[in-house]
Parts: C-alpha cells; structure tokens; sequence
C-alpha cells in the first residue's frame, strides 16, 4: 500500500472497529453488532413472554421441558455511516518552527511534524477502519466555506475502495479556510446519512467552531473532535524581534517576544483549550488534543483506544 498507510500499520489497525454509542438499522446490513435486538441469526438472550409478542420467537423446546415461555433475542447487524472531515485551511499546512536561526530567520520545523499530513494519516486511518468493517465511508476536504471548494469522496464501503480513499486523502490541498462554522452547517444541512463524525482540525479559525458542531449535532451526528497542533503551537520558544504573518489571511505585525510576552501566550492557550474541553464534555462531544511530535501510531493505537473511540 503506497503512500499515507503502510501495510504494517494497516494488519495493526485491520481488526479495529469504530465505536459509535447509538443504534442505527440502515437498508444495508453491515458487519458491526449493535446493542439492539433484532432478528438475524445470531442468538443472544432470552426474556419472559409478553401478550402481543411474536410466537414465532418463543423457544418452545424450553417450554416443553418448562412449560414457561420465553422468547429468544438475537443480536441485530447495524449499519453505520462515518462521516470524515479534514480541515484543509493553510494554518494546518504547518510543520512549526525551531529554536535556532539561519541567517538572521527562524528555521522551519520537521516536515514530518506537519499538522496537515498529520491529520491526513488520522483520516485514512479512519477511514480504513470504517471500510473494513463493512461500514458505509464518506471523507470531506474543508478548506472554504462548505462550498465547491471543498472535496468530498463519495459515500463509499468495502476494502476494496482502500486504494481510492488513500488517493483522495493524499491529493487534499490547503487553501484558505474563513468559516469552520459555515462548512460544519453547510455540511450538517446537506449531508445523507448522519452518523458517527470526526472532525481533524487545529481550530485556528475565525470565530471558532461552536455553533457548526452544535448544528452538527442537532442533525443527529455523533462527533469526535481531533485536535491537532504543532509542538511550537502548544509551547513556543521564539524569541525577539520578529514579523508574525498570518497563514490565512495573510495580514502582518511586528511583535517583540520575550519571556512576559510567552507566559501570557500559554495562558491564553490553556484557557482556550479549556473553553474547547468544557464545551465538548458539556455537549458529549469526544476531544481528543494531540500535538505532531506524538507518534501518529500511538494516535490510532493507544490514546484513540483509551478514549474509546476503538475497540
């Protein structure tokens, strides 16, 4: 398997499966057991007979040897839609920045730190996930404001459509993201199927993403929050005199960083994040924060797993 997933990261992940809390019965009948009982041929339980309950359930060889009725229950497939999204704006095409300088500038970070490649592998690895269990895939670009800029590969299931996925996710590009609020409503407004949703993205957007996971939720998604960022973002370290540009808009100013001008940014940073957890865990949203220096197997294996978004 060329590209973002290798295949031994792949026979890894091969026999995960995405956790999703609620019960959904769609026309196709998928390979994931729900909680539910219904009436495949997997058996699961009996319960005491109640006037009005099918007879054709009722084991009556138990009833022959008891002469008390009981109806077997069975284990129901369900079917569940995952909803990718991967936000594409330029502040996610950002691999930090080290501490030394290079004739008189500020060298750039790892590529292998990049955020947006970071949240590339998360989403095939999602995705992947979701096709091998049979589950019906849909993965989204965001990098505008829900409109033809943004990508979507089409409803999709089956491993046979791995190689597809993987290609579509590689050829994702950044561009200018305004409003992560309007591309989470236009897509909660026009999107099939709600599901089980995942949302990679830094956050650094213009008044914020509140109001487009409220409206994703209120379309009845269940959403996992993904929030990735560079090391540099979560602690900077840049000192002096220096000209910040901003990656989406392109405006400027001239800062003077020093060691007042840091603590002050860390606590501005931690009452962010804290505004964002308190919201996900008031809304039942799962937040998972990550920075790119955390290997992107760890991510997928063990602190997905341990937030129980795979089991």
């Amino acid at each position: 398997m060329a590209g973002l997933l290798d295949e031994d990261f792949l026979r890894k992940i091969d026999k995960l499966n995405l956790v999703s809390k609620r019960v959904r019965v769609g026309s196709l009948k998928g390979e994931r057991r729900s909680v539910k009982r219904g009436t495949s041929v997997e058996f699961a339980d009996y319960r005491n007979y109640t006037p009005g309950d099918d007879l054709r359930q009722v084991d009556w060889n138990i009833y022959a040897r008891l002469e008390k009725v009981f109806l077997k229950l069975f284990e129901e497939e369900e079917e569940l839609t995952v909803h990718v999204l991967l936000d594409c704006s330029r502040s996610m095409n950002w691999s930090g920045v080290d501490d030394d300088y290079i004739e008189g500038g500020p060298s750039f970070g790892n590529p292998r730190y990049n955020k947006l490649l970071y949240g590339k592998k998360t989403a095939a690895a999602i995705a992947y996930m979701g096709l091998s269990a049979m589950d019906r895939i849909t993965v989204s670009g965001l990098s505008g404001e829900g409109g033809p800029n943004d990508l979507r590969l089409p409803m999709t299931r089956g491993k046979n459509q791995t190689v597809r996925m993987i290609r579509f996710v590689e050829n994702l590009k950044p561009g200018q993201g305004e409003n992560l609020n309007t591309a989470l409503k236009n897509y909660a407004t026009q999107s099939r199927f709600p599901g089980l949703l995942f949302l990679i993205s830094d956050l650094f957007v213009p008044g914020g993403c509140f109001d487009g996971l409220r409206a994703l939720q209120g379309a009845g998604y269940e959403v996992s929050l993904l929030h990735v960022l560079s090391p540099d973002e979560v602690n900077p370290t840049l000192r002096g005199d220096l000209k910040l540009v901003d990656s989406e808009t392109g405006e400027s100013q001239e800062v003077t960083i020093d060691n007042a001008a840091l603590e002050l940014y860390r606590r501005e940073f931690v009452n962010w994040q804290r505004e964002i957890m308190e919201f996900c865990q008031r809304r039942a949203i799962n937040y998972v924060q990550v920075d790119t220096t955390i290997p992107f197997d760890d991510l997928v294996l063990h602190y997905m797993r341990r937030r129980g978004l795979l089991v």
